[in-house]
């Protein structure tokens, strides 16, 4: 058995392998991508002068950035910018929006 007493200091390593939060990184794969949908990809990741799982990871970065909660004021300035000004105005918007998808 160990005395840890006389071990002296632990210092904590930073693993490079791991993120910011302290956690291992996770592979992700898309199976059956469509070759069409894989081609635009590549393009775009050219474009950005990236590679493919570069320009995958930007992506993702960037969609689940977008799923912030809006704040009460983000929310009125979206209701301004659409110009409702009735319940029935909104309920109109939100049936539209529903309908088309």
């Amino acid at each position: 058995m160990t005395d840890c007493s006389t071990a002296g200091p632990v210092h904590a390593t930073k693993d490079p392998k791991r993120s910011r939060f302290g956690t291992m990184p996770t592979n992700l794969s898309i199976k059956n991508a469509p070759d069409r949908v894989v081609q635009r990809l590549r393009e775009r990741a050219e474009r950005h002068h990236r590679s493919l799982q570069g320009e995958l990871l930007a992506i993702i970065e960037a969609a689940v950035r977008g799923d912030a909660a809006a704040s009460p004021k983000d929310i009125l300035v979206e209701v301004r910018r659409l110009g409702v000004s009735t319940p029935s105005e909104a309920a109109d918007l939100v049936r539209a929006a529903r309908d088309g998808r």
